[in-house]
């Protein structure tokens, strides 16, 4: 068997989005993105299929790319009913808690609701939805390299109890209790 291909890097991660016009003014303004490249065909490249569709990327930074695209001939988008609207996300890191609490304020004066910050041990986030109703997460990072550590060297017994069982394994409680502490601190000095 031959051995997999190096990896060097997501390529792009493409969506669906109801105007494209809408979409990229709003990861224009809200996130700073800059709109790089656009697509139109009548015709699907790789099916040959008759199925108009404008294509949008922008640049998401370090070389990430985040598209869309607009399908007018197909039925109206939609998410899957089954699977709850805060699962399948979009999560983009930044670099501290300025620019974490900036961009809270920026999209909430746009207009859209922000939950959070929510401390999740190793990292604090807000979370938000993108016109397409596409759920959005801005991350910045606050483990140290010992916890970051300590979550591999356990991933792999988690992941094995929890197929055993479907229950979630206690082997990082501690990172709920950092968090669950920060916030009681939070709470104490306000």
């Amino acid at each position: 068997m031959t051995p997999p291909p190096a990896l060097k890097r997501i390529h792009h991660v493409a969506y669906r989005c109801r105007d494209a016009g809408e979409t990229v003014a709003f990861y224009r303004q809200a996130l700073g993105m800059d709109f790089t490249t656009a697509f139109a065909e009548d015709h699907v490249p790789s099916t040959g299929a008759y199925d108009p569709y404008m294509h949008v990327f922008l640049d998401a930074g370090g070389g990430n790319v985040l598209a869309f695209f607009e399908l007018p001939q197909q039925p109206e988008m939609g998410r899957d009913p089954n699977t709850p609207a805060w699962v399948q996300h979009i999560a983009f890191e930044v670099d501290g808690e300025a620019d974490l609490l900036s961009a809270k304020a920026r999209i909430e004066a746009m207009g859209f609701e922000v939950l959070g910050p929510t401390d999740h041990g190793i990292f604090r986030s807000i979370y938000f939805f993108d016109p397409n109703g596409h759920r959005l997460e801005l991350a910045w990072n606050t483990g140290t390299a010992e916890e970051l550590a300590e979550l591999k060297r356990v991933a792999p017994l988690m992941l094995e109890e929890w197929s055993r069982t479907k229950k979630a394994p206690n082997h990082a409680a501690w990172l709920h209790d950092k968090a669950r502490a920060a916030h009681a601190a939070v709470k104490q000095s306000v």
